[in-house]
């Protein structure tokens, strides 16, 4: 017989992060949570109103413009944020550039730009709690990351300095100029992550799902045409029925080919997946074994 108390572990899984929200509010004087506008930040959103209900957000939202996002993105970001009456602060990679504290890359990705303007941004607003919406699943390094991940004077990850969390307790100490990254979302997979949105009808852009778009063939990815420097010579766009299992800056993030234009049919999709989404469509991760870790130990997200 069913225990009456037993959950779904969707339950199991929302109710962690809620938790998780309530522990920073209560402990941290000044957290942010990271809002790009894509799968992850929104459900990460969801998941943070339904723990402050029925009282505001007491934080703002912080996003780190690359100036290659989608903008399919960018306008469900901002429609997001004026729902719901948020304070939305962006950290600007072109800023930076145009300032000459950042140089653009050779290869036009500005997506290991970002670190730079993050960092700006924690130590400019004091911010001692950053929520994150990396997964565990996602890649690698994000699987040594704890739910309470420290972070030093530097913004700088060191996989030695993480605590345990028996229990589900987490440690949020640190020293003046240290501050804690957090992630509520850390136990979801990315199956978890459309199941949930599945359930709980959340709206998200329309480039998760299936539709028509100019790509071009690059080191086996469908890479978006756009200003950032793609298609290079040799390179064709075409277009093709494609949708996106993640978002980030455009010179680097790789769309699928799917036919998969409903939620159902995604969570098929995925269930079916072999590829974990950053594995399959990001070409940053690419660039070495490591190339995660490092830019985490860099100050990354």
């Amino acid at each position: 017989m069913s225990d009456a108390f037993d959950l779904e572990h969707l339950d199991v899984l929302e109710s962690e992060a809620v938790h998780v929200f309530r522990e920073v509010a209560g402990e941290f004087a000044r957290p942010v949570l990271l809002f790009s506008g894509g799968k992850d930040s929104i459900v990460m959103l969801h998941l943070a109103l339904k723990a402050m209900a029925p009282a505001p957000l007491p934080f703002a939202l912080l996003h780190v413009d690359t100036g290659h996002n989608f903008p399919e993105v960018l306008r469900h970001r901002d429609r997001v944020v004026a729902e719901h009456n948020l304070r939305l602060d962006v950290a600007s990679v072109q800023k930076f550039i145009d300032s000459g504290r950042l140089r653009e890359r050779p290869d036009g990705s500005r997506n290991p730009l970002q670190t730079v303007p993050l960092l700006h941004a924690i130590e400019t607003a004091r911010f001692d709690a950053v929520f994150g919406g990396g997964r565990r699943d996602e890649e690698k390094a994000r699987a040594k990351e704890r739910v309470f991940s420290l972070r030093d004077e530097f913004g700088g990850w060191d996989p030695r300095r993480q605590r345990p969390e028996l229990w589900h307790l987490h440690n949020g100490r640190h020293a003046p100029g240290e501050h804690v990254r957090v992630f509520p979302l850390s136990n979801f997979t990315e199956l978890d992550i459309w199941q949930y949105i599945a359930r709980e009808k959340i709206e998200l852009p329309s480039i998760y799902y299936a539709h028509k778009r100019e790509v071009f063939r690059r080191d086996g990815m469908w890479l978006a045409a756009g200003d950032w420097g793609g298609p290079r010579r040799g390179e064709t766009a075409e277009t093709r029925l494609v949708r996106y299992r993640t978002v980030g800056d455009m010179s680097c993030t790789g769309a699928v080919d799917s036919r998969a234009d409903t939620v159902e049919k995604i969570v098929t999709e995925i269930a079916a997946s072999r590829l974990t989404e950053r594995g399959a469509t990001r070409a940053d991760d690419r660039l070495s074994e490591t190339a995660m870790e490092d830019r985490k130990r860099e100050g990354y997200f």
